[in-house]
């Protein structure tokens, strides 16, 4: 049984629908009958994950134990959210059959639930104020998504079947499944425990060798949707390389911190040696122990990590995770070795899953900063959210692949995340490619 179909099961919902190819990567060219379906299974998902947190907080409220850092959300927030955006960009937007063109600010008509703005706008409530007392209580919330989901659907059997017709649906759709995703981190970082695991490791392959290449990235003039960061085009030529056929493990890992390698300033960017230091960091987060087993007894050995809650022990050959890309580009010095450009992860994770290439599990960060590729445009929904990736180009980096919490139908060989350097919070690891 797939996630989705778990997630569905699990939810009593007045929204049932089979899964199909509404978990396929090419929902970004979707059109109106599939993207309906896949609506109603990503805010199936979502109300699942909700009522996971309910009982793993053992509160209705979703009251939390601690706070979060400021760029992951309290779920009672993100609940309500998910609905205003939906109406906010679509039945309340009447410029939405502008698509991409639509403006940043476009005309509004009033919302279902009059404090909706106040309470769910991201830009009218900051993050210090998502687990406040403002915020609406979960009944209201969970109404609402239910309420706002029948307005998104009745109006997309009416919409325009262009990508502009489309945009705002599909954007819905990825939003939902990008935060649901956040949800998990939320859950991992509070310690709660919802009944996930990573996946048992695959076997490990040696490194894999490509040839040299031209390779263009970015989706250009492309049809389907696809994010600000991902719009543009930029052709390079891509000398031979060789490139990991698989994250780096936690045995790998282990090696590294046995070397020293949290003690040796060399082996960091300054930046990186200063984030290490502010953060008292001698291990990954979410880590108690980590050892190669390689004392005179052989004691020490294994990683064990906090997981979702419980302390387990992991596989040496599971990848390692919640790695900043500080912990990264330190790993790969030690190692004799470089993070992989975003040219070459791409060619990779296109050309040689046949040969062993394997992602998936966790995000990857590679080498570059976040920068626009030639004729970048932005998007009229993320200025002045964490998605918007203008005030990251040059502060960010960028991450590949998907973690083992992506929605099937989000993983792409081409798209392209990012997140701040010092960011360890999330399902994310890396790969190495020889100097």
């Amino acid at each position: 049984m797939d996630e989705s179909q778990r997630d569905r099961r699990a939810e009593p919902s007045a929204y049932l629908t089979p899964v199909g190819s509404i978990d396929a990567p090419a929902m970004r060219g979707a059109g109106a009958e599939l993207l309906s379906l896949a609506l109603i299974d990503a805010r199936n998902h979502t109300l699942h994950l909700l009522s996971q947190f309910e009982q793993a907080l053992g509160s209705a409220e979703l009251r939390l134990p601690a706070a979060l850092p400021d760029h992951l959300p309290p779920p009672r927030w993100l609940a309500g959210h998910l609905g205003w955006f939906a109406e906010a960009w679509i039945a309340r937007n009447t410029q939405r059959a502008l698509g991409a063109a639509c403006p940043a600010r476009p005309t509004r008509l009033a919302s279902l639930d009059p404090g909706a703005d106040a309470a769910w706008d991201p830009q009218c409530c900051p993050p210090a104020q998502r687990n406040g007392p403002d915020v609406p209580g979960m009944a209201e919330a969970r109404a609402y998504l239910l309420e706002t989901l029948e307005g998104t659907l009745e109006l997309l059997e009416r919409a325009d079947m262009s990508d502009a017709g489309l945009y705002f649906y599909r954007l819905a759709l990825f939003h939902e499944d990008l935060r649901s995703e956040q949800l998990l981190v939320v859950a991992q970082t509070l310690g709660l425990s919802l009944g996930w695991e990573p996946p048992a490791p695959g076997a490990a392959r040696e490194a894999l060798g490509l040839p040299a290449t031209r390779w263009t990235l970015g989706a250009g003039s492309s049809p389907g949707f696809h994010w600000a960061q991902e719009s543009g085009q930029l052709a390079l030529a891509v000398p031979e390389f060789e490139i990991d056929a698989q994250p780096v493990s936690w045995q790998q890992y282990a090696e590294f911190v046995a070397d020293g390698g949290y003690d040796r300033e060399a082996l960091w960017h300054p930046e990186g040696w200063a984030w290490r230091q502010a953060q008292a960091r001698r291990a990954p987060r979410h880590v108690a122990q980590i050892g190669t087993g390689r004392g005179p007894g052989g004691e020490g050995g294994g990683v064990l990590v906090q997981r979702f809650g419980r302390m387990v022990r992991a596989a040496g050959t599971q990848p390692a995770q919640h790695l900043s890309w500080w912990e990264a580009d330190a790993w790969a010095r030690w190692a004799g070795r470089r993070l992989p450009g975003e040219a070459e992860w791409e060619i990779a994770a296109v050309t040689a899953a046949r040969r062993g290439f394997r992602w998936g599990e966790v995000r990857e960060w590679v080498a570059q900063p976040l920068a626009p590729w030639p004729g970048f445009t932005a998007d009229p929904w993320s200025a002045g959210s964490e998605f918007d990736p203008v005030p990251a180009f040059g502060r960010a980096r960028v991450l590949r692949g998907a973690s083992f919490a992506t929605r099937a139908r989000a993983r792409s060989e081409r798209a392209r995340d990012f997140a701040l350097p010092g960011t360890d919070t999330g399902f994310t690891g890396f790969r190495t490619c020889a100097l």
